[in-house]
C-alpha cells in the first residue's frame, strides 16, 4: 500500500503572500495533507490546510532571527526538528515549497541534494525518523545556541572559540545563514553515514538555487528541468526580492509561478509580495496606509504601479495618473509611462473605468491618497510639487514620497502637514527618505475656495445658508450650523474639507436631500480628522441640550457615517430617545477600549473620556440605532459588537466594505433607505428586500466570486460567474473565468 505522507509547516504569523498561498494550496489540491503551524492569527489560509498552534511543538516567545538578513529561517531550522520529533512520520516542508505530486516515500528519510556533485543536502523537505540518530544528533546540537560549529569555515571558529574564551560567545543569530539548516544536515548526514538515504537532486531541487530566476521565466524554461522523480519543488523565496524590485510584486505573465497561480487559482494581485527580509517593496506601502476607506489614489509621476495595485484590491479606489513631466509641465501627449501603467493595471484586473489620466491642473481634484516615488523632492525640484499639493490635499490626505537630503521638501511639507520617516537609504552620497506624509487641519485654510457666484469662505456661506431663524457657530477646528424648516431636525456630521473640496455645491452632507424633505439640518463640520473630540463640541451640545433646542421638535434624528458615524452615535445622548442612523460606525479610538483598532492613527491620541466619548455606551440613550455595516470588514465588525444595547437595529451589508454608502449610493438605493430611516419606517424586512439590489451590483458580483476562489470553490465560483456574464458584463469576473 502507498505511504502518502502527512506535511507540515511554520508561518511565524501576519497575512501569506501569493507564494506562500500557491504552495499551501498545492498539497490541498494534490490530496496531501499539510498541517500549518502559526504563532498569530493570518487572516488568508487557502481553504484545506489544517491550521495548528505553533506552541505545540515549541511553546516560546523567542524567536530566534538570523540578525543580518532579518529572517527567521532560523527559528524555522529549529521548530521542524522539534515538530518531526512530535509528529512521527511528518515531513517539513518550507512554504516556498510546491507540491508537484503527492510525496509517498515509503523511508522515514525523505531530504534531497540541492546542488550538482550531491554534497550539500537542503532541509527545505526534510523526513526523519523520530527516533533517528540523524534527529537525534541535530536536537543535541541546537541545544545550545552558543555552539561552535565544526563544519564552518576554520576562520570563524577560531574566531567564534576566542570570543568565547573572553566571556562573549558568539550566538547562533550572528552566526553564518543556514548554520542550523543546509551546513548542519549537510554535516550530520555524511558523519553519520546517511548519504545513501538521500534523494537525488531532480527530486525537490531540479531548478537550483543558481537557476531560480528562471521560474521567472516564460514557463517552458522550469518545465524542461522537471523530471518525473521531482514531488515537491522548491521554488526559491528568495525570488521574492527579484518580483518586488522588477515585477511589481506578482509573477511575469507567462512564467512558470503565473501558470501554477492559474492552475490553482489563487490570485497573485490580492496578496503582493510586500517585502523580503528588512526590505520593503512598494506593494507592502499599502499597509502604511492606515485608513478605513480610501476612494481615489493618485500616482505623479508613473513610478508606484505595485501600490496602485495593491490600494485597488483593497479599497477599490479610482487611480489617477498625474501626467506632470519633471519641470512641472502638462505635456501635450501622454507621457511615455502612461500606456504600460494602464497595461499593467488592466492586465490585473484593474477595469479602465477606474483608471484616468490627469493632463491639466483644471482636472485636479483633491484625493486621498498620493504617490511621489522618486519624483518631486528626490530626482526633480520640489517646488512643482507645491503647485499640485494646493489643489490635490485636503485634510485626510496621504503622501507616500521620497525626500532627498537638501531638497527643501520638509518647508515645504510641513506647511500643509507632517511627516513620518519610514524607510532611509544613501544615494550618491545623498540621505534619502521615504516618508509618509500626513495633511493636516491647516490644509482647509491653503484650499481655494471661491467659485463664480459664490461667495469665499465657509463662514460666509454658512451664514447665508442659516439665514434668521438659524444660527452658525464656528471655532477654529469645528462649526455648528443650523438650518429652521421644520418640526422635524436632522442632525449630520461632516468633514470641511470634503464639503469645500470635493463637492461642486459645497454644503454639508445630504443638504440637497434634508431641504428637499423640508426638515430642519443641524450640520456639525469637522475641520480635519477630529472626530470631534473637542471640549467646544461637547459644550455646544450641552448647551443645545440644556436649553431647550432640542425639544422643539417632535423627531430628532442623528445621521453620521464612519468618523460621523461615531460622532452620531456618540453625541445622541444630548438628545435622549432621537433615533440614529450610523453607517460603517466606530465606537471609539481609546486604545484601552479597541486595542486591536489600526486605522485613524492621526487621532489616537485624542480624548475619548466623557459622556460622549465612548459611542457604544452613549447610545444607549437613544431611541432606535440603525447601523449598516458589513460584517466581513473585520474591524467594523469589532466596533459593531461593542454596541450591546437593545435599540440598536443592526443591518448586516455583506461584501459591500467600509464605504458601504457609496456603495448603496451607486446602487440607487441609499436614498430610499436613508429616507426611511430618517422617517422612521424602516424595518429589517424592507432594508434586506432592497438591498437584494446588491445581486446586479458590479463590486458586489466580484467580492463573491473572489471569495469562492478563496476558499477554493472553483464549481460555485464558475456557477456564479456564468450567472453574472449571461445578465451583463462583470470584466473582473470575465477574466477570471478564462482561468477556471
Amino acid at each position: 500500500m502507498v505511504r502518502v505522507r502527512e506535511v507540515g509547516t511554520l508561518w511565524i504569523g501576519g497575512s501569506l503572500s501569493w507564494m506562500e498561498q500557491l504552495c499551501l494550496k498545492s498539497f490541498v489540491d494534490r490530496g496531501q495533507k499539510i498541517t500549518l503551524f502559526s504563532y498569530a492569527p493570518i487572516p488568508n489560509v487557502p481553504q484545506g490546510v489544517i491550521y495548528r498552534d505553533g506552541r505545540e511543538v515549541l511553546d516560546t516567545d523567542n524567536f530566534l532571527k538570523y540578525e543580518k538578513k532579518d529572517s527567521f529561517a532560523l527559528f524555522a531550522d529549529l521548530f521542524r526538528l522539534h515538530m518531526i520529533a512530535q509528529n512521527p512520520g511528518m515531513i517539513w516542508v518550507d512554504t516556498d515549497v510546491y507540491c508537484l505530486r503527492p510525496m509517498d516515500y515509503d523511508s522515514d528519510h525523505v531530504l534531497g541534494f540541492e546542488l550538482p556533485g550531491e554534497t550539500r543536502v537542503n532541509n527545505a523537505v526534510l523526513g526523519l525518523p523520530a527516533d533517528g540518530p540523524l534527529l537525534r544528533a541535530m536536537l543535541e546540537y541546537t541545544s545550545d545556541v552558543y555552539g561552535i560549529a565544526p563544519f564552518v569555515k576554520e576562520k570563524l571558529q577560531v574566531e567564534y572559540r576566542a570570543a568565547a574564551a573572553a566571556g562573549t560567545p558568539v550566538h547562533v543569530s550572528q552566526q553564518p545563514w543556514g548554520v542550523w539548516g543546509p551546513m548542519m544536515v549537510t554535516h550530520f548526514t555524511h558523519q553519520l553515514g546517511l548519504v545513501g538515504e538521500v534523494q537525488p537532486l531532480d527530486a525537490f531541487y531540479p531548478v537550483t538555487f543558481p537557476d531560480r530566476l528562471k521560474f521567472l521565466r516564460p514557463a517552458a524554461v522550469a518545465e524542461a528541468m522537471i523530471t518525473p522523480r521531482t514531488t515537491a519543488l522548491h521554488l526559491w523565496a528568495s525570488n521574492k526580492r527579484e518580483l518586488g524590485l522588477r515585477h511589481h510584486g506578482v509573477p511575469p505573465v507567462g512564467s512558470y509561478l503565473d501558470k501554477l497561480l492559474k492552475l490553482h487559482e489563487i490570485s497573485a494581485e490580492a496578496a503582493p509580495i510586500k517585502g523580503r527580509g528588512k526590505r520593503v517593496f512598494d506593494a507592502g506601502l499599502v499597509d502604511r496606509l492606515d485608513v478605513a476607506d480610501l476612494q481615489s489614489f493618485a500616482d505623479l509621476g508613473g513610478n508606484a504601479q505595485s501600490l496602485a495595485l495593491a490600494a485597488w484590491h483593497k479599497w477599490d479606489c479610482d487611480i489617477h495618473l498625474i501626467d506632470l513631466d519633471h519641470k512641472g509641465n502638462w505635456p501635450d501627449a501622454p507621457s511615455p509611462w502612461i500606456a504600460p501603467y494602464v497595461g499593467y493595471l488592466t492586465s490585473h484586473g484593474v477595469p479602465e473605468a477606474k483608471i484616468s489620466r490627469i493632463a491639466s491642473v483644471q482636472y485636479l481634484r483633491p484625493v486621498d491618497v498620493i504617490a511621489n516615488l522618486s519624483g518631486f523632492g528626490d530626482v526633480n525640484k520640489i517646488k512643482h510639487l507645491g503647485d499640485v499639493l494646493k489643489v490635490s490635499l485636503h485634510a485626510q490626505t496621504l503622501m507616500i514620497t521620497d525626500i532627498r537630503k537638501g531638497s527643501g521638501a520638509y518647508p515645504l511639507l510641513n506647511t500643509y502637514g507632517s511627516c513620518d520617516t519610514i524607510t532611509t537609504r544613501e544615494a550618491d552620497g545623498v540621505t534619502i527618505t521615504r516618508a509618509l506624509f500626513r495633511a493636516g487641519p491647516q490644509v482647509v485654510s491653503k484650499t481655494p475656495v471661491a467659485k463664480a457666484g459664490d461667495k469665499g469662505s465657509w463662514a460666509e456661506i454658512a451664514t447665508t445658508l442659516a439665514g434668521r431663524d438659524g444660527f452658525y457657530r464656528e471655532s477654529p477646528e469645528h462649526s455648528f450650523l443650523f438650518m429652521q424648516r421644520s418640526d422635524t431636525l436632522v442632525v449630520t456630521f461632516d468633514n470641511l474639507d470634503i464639503a469645500m473640496g470635493k463637492r461642486e455645491d459645497r454644503r454639508p452632507w445630504g443638504f440637497a436631500f434634508i431641504e428637499k424633505q423640508g426638515w430642519s439640518m443641524l450640520g456639525v463640520m469637522a475641520n480635519g480628522w477630529t472626530w470631534y473630540r473637542d471640549p467646544w463640541v461637547w459644550q455646544q451640545f450641552d448647551d443645545l441640550r440644556d436649553s431647550g433646542f432640542f425639544k422643539k421638535f417632535k423627531r430628532v434624528v442623528f445621521y453620521g457615517a464612519s468618523m460621523g458615524g461615531y460622532a452620531a452615535c456618540a453625541f445622541v445622548a444630548a438628545c435622549p430617545g432621537a433615533d440614529v442612523v450610523a453607517i460603517s460606525p466606530q465606537s471609539t479610538l481609546d486604545k484601552a477600549l479597541v486595542p486591536w483598532e489600526t486605522r485613524y492613527h492621526t487621532a489616537w491620541g485624542r480624548d475619548y473620556s466623557g459622556p460622549y466619548g465612548d459611542a457604544s455606551q452613549a447610545s444607549q440613550a437613544a431611541g432606535r440605532v440603525f447601523m449598516l455595516y458589513d460584517p466581513y470588514e473585520p474591524l467594523d465588525t469589532g466596533h459593531a459588537d461593542r454596541f450591546t444595547g437593545a435599540n440598536v437595529v443592526k443591518l448586516r451589508t455583506p461584501l459591500l466594505g467600509h464605504r458601504l454608502g457609496s456603495s448603496l449610493q451607486q446602487m440607487g438605493i441609499l436614498a430610499p433607505i436613508t429616507l426611511a430611516a430618517l422617517n422612521g419606517t424602516l424595518t429589517e424586512g424592507e432594508f434586506y428586500r432592497t438591498l437584494r439590489a446588491r445581486k446586479t451590483f458590479p463590486r458586489y458580483q466580484r467580492e463573491l466570486f473572489k471569495r469562492a476562489l478563496d476558499r477554493g470553490r472553483p464549481g460555485l465560483a464558475r456557477k456564479l460567474g456564468r450567472w453574472v456574464l449571461v445578465r451583463g458584463d462583470n470584466r473582473f469576473i470575465r477574466q477570471g473565468m478564462l482561468g477556471l
